[in-house]
């Protein structure tokens, strides 16, 4: 038994680009698959193609500088997980999709975070980052819709500085929690897709350059996707006493994908609910 938690087999999903809402309508497929017992515990790692804004599921759709986004090329989805927005673009994304009975689920959602949050430790640390748990550091008095702008409790940081941004949704007796790393890349980009005035611009990129980090920075040395997710793919074995099996979407998976695409996340009425 490794770190206390009882042996357990996941599925590993390694996956390449995709427009934003079909890699949310595939994460909460999969998360109703784990619920429903017709799939494993889910281990995922994919990228965005093009680029793409993701606001929180309660996060105010009046933060996005809609017109900057559309000539930036850059598109914008709703998450069905809460925080802040995140611009997601060289980047690596992982998602865990498993059951609130699960040890490694259990407890509140910071203790959750805690858990899982040691799997990408562990992935990090191998990669040679100087990663560490934050805890307890005070938000702002005014949080901006930055996701990167200041961590929560048990996200990732290297030297006080942001490296992953996390996000939990708990329904149906599932938890489903998908978070954003950096590769490389300049993190102040997202400042020019949310509507901001010219000095709160130049504000927020100042606070990003203090306050967030790529691995490529973290590392003094470039990264690819798949590098990371090797890693952090064995981070979480390790960490969570995980055997990982490749795997696919099934084709209940991608059937439910892509009606939760339609219905949902590519529909006006989800991305401008709030």
């Amino acid at each position: 038994m490794k770190s206390g938690y009882p042996p357990a087999a996941w599925r590993l999903l390694i996956e390449g680009e995709a427009d934003g809402a079909t890699q949310m309508a595939r994460d909460e497929a999969i998360l109703t698959a784990v619920i429903e017992g017709s799939s494993p515990p889910t281990l995922r790692f994919y990228a965005w193609s093009p680029p793409c804004l993701s606001l929180g599921r309660n996060q105010p759709l009046a933060d996005v500088a809609l017109a900057a986004c559309r000539a930036a090329g850059v598109e914008v989805v709703r998450r069905p997980t809460g925080g802040r927005a995140i611009l997601h673009t060289d980047e690596l994304t992982y998602s865990v999709a498993l059951r609130q009975d699960d040890p490694r689920a259990t407890g509140d959602l910071v203790e959750s975070y805690r858990r899982l949050s040691e799997g990408l430790l562990a992935g990090l640390r191998s990669l040679g980052a100087d990663a560490v748990q934050a805890r307890s550091r005070e938000l702002p008095a005014d949080p901006t819709a930055i996701c990167f702008e200041a961590p929560s409790d048990y996200e990732i940081v290297v030297g006080g500085r942001k490296l992953v941004g996390s996000a939990q949704w708990r329904t149906r007796g599932g938890v489903l929690q998908h978070g954003s790393l950096p590769l490389w890349g300049d993190l102040t980009r997202i400042v020019a897709c949310l509507a901001l005035s010219a000095p709160e611009q130049e504000a927020q990129r100042h606070r990003l350059r203090m306050r967030a980090i790529t691995l490529e920075e973290a590392l003094g040395r470039p990264v690819s996707f798949a590098q990371a997710a090797q890693a952090l793919a064995q981070g979480f074995a390790q960490a969570l006493n995980l055997v990982l099996v490749p795997g696919e979407l099934t084709a209940r998976e991608r059937a439910l994908a892509v009606e939760l695409r339609r219905s949902r996340y590519a529909a006006a009425g989800w991305t401008g609910r709030a």
